[in-house]
């Protein structure tokens, strides 16, 4: 690619992006990714985070490549892989560039957008076994688990090493009992999904607003695949219920298949564990006081005394 501008474009949450013209008029999305971020505990090697975001993009590329139109998958690489390491501690992976309408995290726009969502989850779900030839299975692993369980059986003080590195110390000992009872609540829920093998289907992961795209002629489109895996189906659809039954009745008369109350919970406290243990990793480690880290911050706290309650 001959790259006429490059220019950053401040969006999303985890990811660094830039929209790239080329010398022949094309537009380009290039996301790159901190490779000592996608690793589940401190001790993994760079390679196993970049070997899961590789199989994840993978098999965006293999759905789209058997028809699911609506998935944004990256275009190869010249090993004809979906990304590239860079600098050893970093993944690019190359995108067309889409205009549509995007969406934050959060509520669903309208019942519109959420049934359309709805609509390519259940595609994703029931494509066929080569899309799922290069995908990863979904072993429950909670990413920076380690650190919050040390957190919480952590005594006296602890490294100085940013300003809220002392509070999230206190923090989560003070509420060490509580989020104990969600890590075992958890463990119990995972074991009755690996009971049930047989209901694994190819899954987005975050198939949330913020992960949607509204083109102009209409159509939905799925976007960031990066947490794409082989799991049970509650995993896309816990955040698609908005609570009335109306959506996972409607999954089960597209797909036959019937979600599972137990494993919509099990996906819910992921997501909060998840959350949890990256933000408390985030402020054991050097920080600096950003705007991110406020914000965090302001998340991490909100989140601690909802699971506490």
């Amino acid at each position: 690619m001959a790259v006429a501008s490059v220019e950053y474009r401040p969006v999303g949450w985890g990811s660094h992006h830039w929209e790239v013209a080329d010398t022949a008029g094309c537009r380009w999305f290039v996301t790159v990714d901190e490779l000592a971020r996608k690793r589940l505990s401190e001790g993994e090697p760079l390679a196993a985070g970049f070997g899961r975001l590789r199989a994840a993009l993978a098999a965006a590329r293999d759905l789209r490549d058997c028809g699911r139109m609506f998935v944004v998958a990256p275009v190869p690489a010249r090993d004809g892989g979906p990304a590239a390491r860079a600098d050893d501690g970093f993944a690019v992976a190359v995108y067309p560039f889409i205009d549509g309408q995007g969406f934050e995290w959060g509520e669903f726009s309208s019942s519109a957008h959420r049934l359309g969502v709805l609509d390519l989850v259940a595609a994703v779900h029931t494509a066929p076994a080569s899309a799922s030839r290069h995908a990863m299975a979904d072993d429950f692993a909670v990413p920076c688990r380690d650190e919050l369980e040390a957190a919480c059986e952590l005594a006296g003080d602890v490294a100085d090493c940013g300003p809220y590195a002392r509070a999230v110390s206190l923090l989560v000992r003070q509420h060490a009992a509580p989020v104990q009872r969600l890590l075992d609540r958890y463990d119990r829920l995972v074991m009755q999904a690996r009971a049930a093998p047989a209901r694994a289907v190819l899954t987005h992961g975050e198939p949330h607003p913020g992960n949607t795209m509204l083109t102009a002629d209409g159509c939905w489109l799925l976007i960031d695949w990066d947490t794409a895996l082989v799991a049970p189906p509650e995993r896309d659809l816990w955040n698609l219920d908005p609570g009335d039954g109306t959506v996972l009745d409607a999954y089960a008369s597209a797909t036959g298949v019937s979600p599972r109350p137990a494993l919509l919970d099990l996906y819910r406290l992921r997501w909060d564990i998840a959350d949890l243990a990256v933000d408390v990793r985030r402020f054991r480690r050097p920080h600096a006081g950003s705007i991110d880290d406020d914000k965090s911050w302001e998340l991490l706290t909100s989140l601690v005394k909802r699971v506490s309650s």
